[in-house]
């Protein structure tokens, strides 16, 4: 499932970031509030994670611009002030929770978990399907042709990048940046092995090979 969080403060972003992708969790960081609400409404995302202290716009306003635009995505709000008031005006402008720093991974995990089970309303928003590979995003499962797979947390991540990007080719720079949330040297073969071992999960055995090298570009998931 992929995440975004939105808050200035970049040691406490990155460890927010590292928490949940050890979770399995594909996580984008933005550290300011116009960055934050221009990509929660261009992109797709199945939480937010919001600071209300920000630069520029502050999280209040970030989420008032967001749902007067549509935007149903469940919002987290995180944020060092506990005052009452702060957090039921957070919560009448739209958002759906609030965390005060400091905080747990657990609980935070915890919390998202819960935000992300309540805004599921259809079959469709909670698998991802190519042939017979299907990823069970509440189950945290992947299967093929009906038979359990396991997979480690980046391997789940992996797939999950590629399954909401499938028929198209993801370069290693796009998968560092999405898996890792990290500037790796594109030239590190991390994503290869990455790769390698997915591709024995998945592919090993099978008549139909799932991922495809493309050459001088990266990877796919396609049917041919």
């Amino acid at each position: 499932m992929r995440l975004l969080v939105i808050e200035d403060d970049q040691r406490l972003a990155s460890f927010i970031a590292k928490g949940l992708g050890e979770h399995g969790y594909l996580v984008e960081i933005i550290h300011n509030g116009e960055d934050g609400l221009q990509y929660l409404l261009d992109e797709t995302f199945d939480a937010v994670i919001l600071d209300i202290m920000l630069p520029g716009i502050n999280g209040f306003k970030v989420i008032e611009a967001a749902r007067k635009k549509g935007c149903g995505v469940p919002i987290l709000v995180l944020s060092a002030k506990g005052e009452l008031e702060d957090r039921v005006k957070g919560l009448q402008l739209g958002g759906d929770d609030y965390l005060v720093k400091p905080f747990s991974i657990i609980e935070l995990h915890a919390r998202i978990e819960a935000l992300i089970r309540r805004s599921v309303k259809t079959v469709e928003t909670t698998h991802l399907q190519i042939d017979d590979l299907v990823l069970d995003l509440l189950k945290h499962e992947v299967s093929r042709a009906g038979k359990i797979i396991e997979l480690q947390p980046r391997e789940f991540s992996l797939l999950e990048y590629m399954l909401r990007n499938q028929e198209r080719a993801v370069t290693k720079t796009m998968i560092l940046e999405h898996i890792w949330n990290y500037e790796f040297d594109p030239q590190t073969n991390v994503v290869d092995v990455l790769v390698s071992r997915l591709r024995k999960k998945i592919d090993k055995d099978q008549s139909i090979k799932l991922i495809h090298t493309i050459r001088g570009v990266g990877y796919a998931l396609k049917l041919r």
